[in-house]
C-alpha cells in the first residue's frame, strides 16, 4: 500500500472516541500508572541526571545499569551485551519469558543522549507541567513511559504470560561502526519477535494531536568526485580544455535535484559538503575538505558529499540508478563518479501490517476515550533504530514521551502526556501479548 493511500485510509479513522470498553486489569493499569506518578518522574530526573552522551561510555553503562534494575524489580532477567570493535558501550537486553503461545513483543528505545559530558545542559528542572534536561525526551521519557507501562502489567496481573524482549541501545544517536556490528543484538531480538514497539518520542500534527508513526525514512550518503583536464582559464569551455571540474560537478548536483525533486515523492536529497580547485581532498571520515586554487587555472578536481533519504528499498534502488545516470552523462574534458557509503539507516516503509498495527492501538485510543492516531508523514522524522528490524516485523514508532527541542539546550517533555502514553502502551502490550502467534 502506498503511503498516501494509508493517510487517506486512516482519515477515516478519525470519528467521536468511544465510549471506555475496558476490562478490570485494563482499568488497574490505569490507576497503577496514576498511583505512581511521582515514582516515574523520580526515575525520569534520576535517569537524565545521569550524563549518558554516547561516547561518554561509563555513563551509559549507568543509565544500562539504573534500567536493569528497573526490569529486574518487576521480573525480567537483564544481560549487558558488548559491541567490540564499535568503539561503543554497549546495549541492555532485558527478558520476560511468558506463556508460549502470545505474541512476542520488542521493545525498543536507547540510552545515550546527544549531550556529552561538556555540554552546559546537564540538570533536570521541572517547570509547570515539563519536565527539562538533556535526553529528558529523547530517549530517557521514552524508556521511562516504557518501564511505567510495564510495572502496570506487573501491578493487573498481565505480564505474567507476556513474552517480551527489551532492547535498549546504548549508541543510537551516533551508531558504531561497523553497523551490522553495532545492531547485531537488535536484529537478533527481532528474529524471534512478533512485534516491535520503538519508544522514541510520540509525535505531533499540524493541529497539535498525536500521531502514529508507521514509516520512518532511510539514510545514507554518497560521494561524487569529477576530474578534468586542467590548464589556463583563458581555455575553458574549448575543445581541447573543456568545462573544468567544478562546472561539472555543479551540473551534475543541479541536475540530480531537478530530476529526482520531481521523480520521487517522500525522498530528499541534500549536498551538505562540496570542494574543488588545483587540489581538493576530503578527510578519512569524510566530514571536512581541504582545497587550494587559483582564479586563473582550469579545476581539475572536485568533490562533493550528500545524503540520501528515502521511504523504501525500491525508492532506494531507482534513485540510485537515476543519479548514476546522470553522472555518466560527462560534459568534454570531464570524468565523473559517484559512489554510495553503506545504508547508516535503513528504510521502515509504511506497510499495510504496520498500519494494522495502528489499528489496534487506535482501538486501544478508543477504549481510552482518546481520538484516534493518523499515520505520521515520515518527511517530518529522522531515523530510528526500529528501521533496524522492519523488514522482519511490523512495527510502531513513537511509543515514547512528548517532548520539544529534541537534541538541543532546553529540552523538554509534557509531564501529563507521560500517563497517557505509558496508558496507551500498558494496554495495547496487554491485548497483543495475550494474542496467539
Amino acid at each position: 500500500m502506498t503511503l498516501r493511500l494509508l493517510l487517506a485510509l486512516s482519515a477515516l479513522l478519525f470519528a467521536l472516541p468511544a465510549a471506555a470498553q475496558l476490562s478490570a486489569p485494563e482499568q488497574r493499569m490505569i490507576d497503577t500508572v496514576a498511583a505512581e506518578q511521582q515514582r516515574t518522574l523520580d526515575l525520569l530526573e534520576r535517569l537524565v541526571e545521569q550524563n549518558s552522551g554516547t561516547m561518554n561510555h561509563e555513563g551509559v553503562r549507568e543509565v544500562g545499569r539504573i534500567m536493569a534494575a528497573e526490569f529486574e524489580a518487576i521480573g525480567f532477567t537483564t544481560q549487558w551485551v558488548e559491541a567490540p570493535g564499535t568503539d561503543r558501550a554497549g546495549h541492555l537486553v532485558a527478558r520476560h519469558e511468558g506463556s508460549a503461545t502470545g505474541q512476542r513483543l520488542l521493545l525498543i528505545g536507547h540510552l545515550d543522549t546527544v549531550f556529552e559530558p561538556d555540554s552546559p545542559f546537564q540538570s533536570f528542572t521541572i517547570e509547570g507541567d515539563k519536565a527539562i534536561g538533556p535526553g529528558v525526551g529523547d530517549n530517557k521519557g521514552g524508556i521511562t513511559v516504557m518501564i511505567a507501562a510495564l510495572r502496570a502489567m506487573q501491578a493487573a496481573g498481565t505480564l505474567a504470560d507476556a513474552n517480551i524482549i527489551a532492547v535498549l541501545t546504548g549508541d543510537e544517536e551516533d551508531a558504531g561502526e561497523p553497523v551490522a556490528a553495532a545492531r547485531a543484538v537488535l536484529v537478533a531480538a527481532a528474529e524471534v519477535s512478533d512485534i516491535a514497539l520503538d519508544y522514541e518520542g510520540l509525535s505531533r500534527g499540524d493541529d497539535g494531536e498525536d500521531m502514529g508513526s508507521i514509516a520512518r525514512r532511510s539514510s545514507s550518503a554518497w560521494t561524487l568526485e569529477v576530474r578534468a583536464d586542467s590548464g589556463h582559464s583563458s581555455g575553458v569551455f574549448s575543445e581541447a580544455r573543456g568545462y573544468g571540474a567544478i562546472f561539472e560537478a555543479a551540473r551534475i548536483i543541479d541536475e540530480y535535484r531537478r530530476v529526482l525533486r520531481l521523480a520521487e515523492p517522500e525522498l530528499t536529497f541534500n549536498v551538505g559538503l562540496i570542494a574543488g580547485g588545483e587540489e581538493a581532498a576530503l578527510d578519512t571520515d569524510k566530514i571536512r575538505a581541504t582545497a587550494r586554487g587559483k582564479t586563473n587555472i582550469i579545476a581539475p578536481i572536485a568533490l562533493a558529499r550528500g545524503d540520501l533519504r528515502a521511504i523504501d528499498q525500491g525508492q532506494i534502488d531507482r534513485t540510485i540508478a537515476r543519479m548514476q545516470a546522470i553522472t555518466a552523462q560527462s560534459l568534454p574534458g570531464t570524468s565523473a563518479s559517484l559512489s554510495f557509503d553503506p545504508v547508516t539507516y535503513p528504510p521502515m516503509a509504511p506497510t499495510a501490517a504496520n498500519q494494522a498495527l495502528l489499528d489496534r492501538l487506535n482501538m486501544v485510543n478508543a477504549d481510552l476515550g482518546l481520538a484516534a492516531m493518523a499515520p505520521l508523514d515520515p518527511m517530518k522524522r529522522g531515523a530510528a533504530d526500529i528501521s533496524f528490524v522492519a523488514h522482519l516485523v511490523p512495527g510502531i514508532n513513537g511509543m515514547g514521551a512528548l517532548g520539544e527541542g529534541s537534541h538541543a539546550p532546553g529540552e523538554s517533555v509534557d509531564i501529563p502526556a507521560l500517563w497517557r502514553q505509558a496508558n496507551r502502551a500498558a494496554i495495547l502490550m496487554t491485548r497483543l501479548t495475550a494474542e496467539p502467534r
